[in-house]
C-alpha cells in the first residue's frame, strides 16, 4: 500500500474525479449540506478548523475531504458559523471550472511517443496491473494511452465511485453549493493541478501507479479510516494515516511541501488585508509534520484550533 495514503490523501479531488471518471459536477448542481441543526451530532469536537487573526483580518484552515459518501454528517454548528462569518471562499481551485476543463486536461494524460502504459512496466509490475485491471472489471488494455500518473489516478478513485463516493458530496463541492454573495478565490489553476502529476519523472510516475495497483482493493477501507479521523478531529491519528509510507522525496516535495509553501505564501499576503476568510483546502494539507499551520508557526503566525 505503499504511498497509497499520501495520494488518497492530497490529490485534488475535482480534478482528480473529473479527469479520472469524467462525472465531477460542477459546484452549482451539488446537493446542499443539511443545516448544522438537522445534522446529528458525531461528536464534541467535529473535524478540526484552524484560525489565525489579527485586528482586522481572521483567515480559517478547514481541511477538506474531496469525495465522500452522500449523506455523510460533517457540517456542525462550529464550521456554520466560522463560515457564514467569511466574505471569501478559498479553494485549491475554482470549481466551477473542473467539470468544463476534464477533457483538455485528459488530453494532456496522454503518452505521446508511440508506448503504451503496460510497456513502461516491469514485467512483474504489468502482471499485477493486468491483474487488478480484470479485477476492477475494465479491459487491461483499456488505459493503454495515457501516462502512470493517469491510470494511477483511475485505479485509485473507481473503486470509490463503485463504492458509493461522490464529487457532489466532496466538502469542496458542498461549501462551494452554499458560497452565494462570496468571493471566490483558487490557490491552484486546474492545469497547474495537473501539472503536478503529469510534470512528474516517468520513475515516480510509476512508482505511484504501482503504490495505486498494490492498494486499489484496500482504497475503500483506507479512505474510510481517514475519514473516521477527520469527522473525529483527531488531526494526529489523520496525519500518521495520510503519512504512512511518503518515502518518496520527489513526490513529497511537489505533492505536499512545495504546495504548502505556496499556499503559506498567499495566506501572508492576505493577512495583510482585512476581512475573514474562509479557506478549504484538502485535510492532509493540514495535518502532520510540514502542514500549512507548520509553516505559518514558523514564521511567527499564531494558529489556534477552533473547538466552539
Amino acid at each position: 500500500m505503499k504511498l497509497l495514503n499520501t495520494w488518497l490523501g492530497r490529490i485534488g479531488g475535482a480534478v482528480g474525479l473529473s479527469l479520472a471518471l469524467g462525472s465531477c459536477a460542477s459546484a452549482q448542481s451539488a446537493a446542499s449540506q443539511p443545516a448544522a441543526d438537522e445534522q446529528e451530532v458525531v461528536n464534541a469536537v467535529g473535524p478540526a478548523l484552524w484560525r489565525l487573526r489579527d485586528a482586522d483580518t481572521t483567515i480559517y484552515l478547514f481541511g477538506t475531504v474531496h469525495a465522500l459518501p452522500e449523506g455523510t454528517n460533517w457540517y456542525d454548528a462550529r464550521i456554520q458559523r466560522a463560515f457564514a462569518s467569511s466574505e471569501e471562499l478559498v479553494t485549491e481551485i475554482d470549481m466551477s471550472a473542473a467539470a468544463t476543463s476534464a477533457g483538455a486536461m485528459a488530453q494532456a494524460a496522454m503518452l505521446t511517443n508511440g508506448q503504451t502504459v503496460r510497456q513502461l512496466m516491469t514485467a512483474e509490475n504489468r502482471a499485477q496491473y493486468e491483474a487488478e485491471m480484470t479485477r476492477l472489471g475494465l479491459p487491461v488494455a483499456a488505459l493503454d494511452p495515457v501516462e502512470p500518473w493517469f491510470a494511477a489516478l483511475n485505479l485509485t478513485m473507481l473503486p470509490l465511485m463503485q463504492s458509493g463516493f461522490s464529487a457532489n458530496a466532496g466538502v469542496d463541492t458542498v461549501l462551494t453549493a452554499q458560497s452565494t454573495g462570496m468571493r471566490k478565490t483558487a490557490l491552484e489553476t486546474i492545469e497547474e493541478q495537473v501539472s503536478l502529476f503529469d510534470g512528474l519523472p516517468m520513475d515516480s510516475q510509476l512508482v505511484l501507479l504501482d503504490s495505486a495497483v498494490e492498494g486499489s482493493g484496500e482504497v475503500v477501507e483506507t479512505l474510510n479510516a481517514m475519514i473516521a479521523s477527520w469527522i473525529a478531529g483527531d488531526a494526529e491519528e489523520l496525519a500518521r494515516l495520510m503519512n504512512a509510507d511518503m518515502d518518496d522525496p520527489t513526490l513529497f516535495d511537489r505533492l505536499l511541501h512545495d504546495r504548502n509553501a505556496n499556499w503559506v505564501e498567499w495566506i501572508a499576503g492576505r493577512m495583510e488585508q482585512p476581512g475573514t476568510v474562509f479557506v478549504a483546502v484538502g485535510a492532509g494539507h493540514l495535518a502532520g509534520q510540514g502542514s500549512v499551520q507548520d509553516l505559518l508557526d514558523a514564521r511567527g503566525y499564531e494558529v489556534e484550533r477552533v473547538n466552539q
